[in-house]
């Protein structure tokens, strides 16, 4: 069962220019035509729309392949300038520069196509996928092994470079396969072995391989009411003990077992403490939340001054879970 098809050859990132196609070196020009597509770059994008911190600065150059063939003709235009390319999921577990990025920014969310095969139990999702709306759509399937993943703010694709995972559950456990696109356009279809999984990390991370569809395994054949009942109560439970009404990464350290983050950030005494539009948040101190106004720079610097203070006390160091991108050197002064 299909649930829904990107179409045709478009990459649209702004309304198409009437210019006549070109194709040009140069990060100036208004719009960059990719050939043989429809395909459009565009230069000094502003970030912050596309990251659910509502921060960060312009990438040089981006572009939303919606299909397979434009992604191919996007890492082809950045190999050919000798760019550094840059994926962009849905922004969910990201923290960009005020400064942005440099080079080609790619982003996957528009890859969409979703298909559940009843004589497999299979569910294989294009890379730009939401994860909340796939764990809906099994669930009123009567599928089961998504319920967990509801809350996480994010695409498809992230998930399986992030080992996206809660209520003791991963994506590691479920995936059968992963396709992933090499810088030189070459396709692989990699198994959970060869990608390395641990805890909220793969071998993809870090890595300019790009995740263009994952297939999971589920269990089909439930009824659809206790399933959408138990989905719905695991929303339930992230929005009430998660902040969402101020954006937000999600978490923003990993647990360092046996410990949770957020309780040896409480037990610091470090809820509420603000730097500039960035807080910790008093509902649950592992998020940091813009309360309004904030930069890059003063989340970064949070980040930081967390670290020090729970090593200070604990001596134990708290690694992020939030990837970061772009310059931050020289951002707390």
């Amino acid at each position: 069962m299909t649930i829904s098809q990107a179409a045709g050859n478009v990459c649209t990132v702004s309304a198409l220019n009437t210019k006549q196609p070109q194709t040009t070196n140069s990060v100036e020009s208004e719009v960059i035509y990719l050939p043989n597509t429809d395909c459009t770059i565009k230069p000094q994008a502003s970030l912050s729309a596309f990251t659910s911190y509502r921060v960060g600065g312009a990438a040089d150059l981006y572009v939303a392949p919606r299909n397979l063939e434009a992604l191919q003709a996007s890492l082809k235009y950045a190999k050919e300038r000798n760019l550094k390319v840059t994926t962009l999921g849905a922004g969910s577990n990201l923290l960009v520069s005020d400064r942005g990025i440099s080079g080609l920014v790619i982003a996957t969310r528009h890859l969409r196509f979703s298909n559940f095969d009843p004589k497999t139990g299979q569910l294989t999702v294009a890379a730009g996928e939401s994860i909340p709306s796939l764990a809906l759509a099994a669930a009123e399937l009567g599928w089961q092994g998504l319920e967990w993943a509801v809350g996480i703010p994010g695409t498809a694709g992230g998930a399986v470079v992030m080992n996206a995972g809660a209520h003791n559950s991963c994506i590691a456990d479920m995936l059968v396969s992963a396709q992933v696109l090499s810088p030189d356009g070459t396709l692989e279809t990699l198994s959970p072995d060869q990608l390395g999984y641990s805890y909220r990390t793969s071998l993809l991370q870090g890595g300019d391989r790009i995740v263009t569809q994952a297939t999971l395994q589920l269990a089909p054949g439930a009824d659809p009411a206790k399933v959408v009942a138990i989905t719905r109560e695991h929303k339930k439970h992230r929005l009430s003990t998660q902040p969402y009404n101020f954006p937000s990464c999600g978490s923003v350290f990993r647990n360092p077992k046996p410990y949770s983050a957020g309780w040896l950030i409480e037990q610091t005494g470090l809820k509420g403490y603000q730097i500039g539009g960035a807080q910790v948040a008093q509902l649950h101190a592992n998020f940091i939340v813009n309360r309004g106004g904030a930069k890059a720079s003063d989340i970064f610097c949070l980040i930081r001054h967390i670290q020090h203070q729970v090593q200070e006390r604990w001596s134990i160091n708290l690694e992020p879970e939030v990837k970061m991108l772009g310059e931050f050197q020289g951002a707390c002064g």
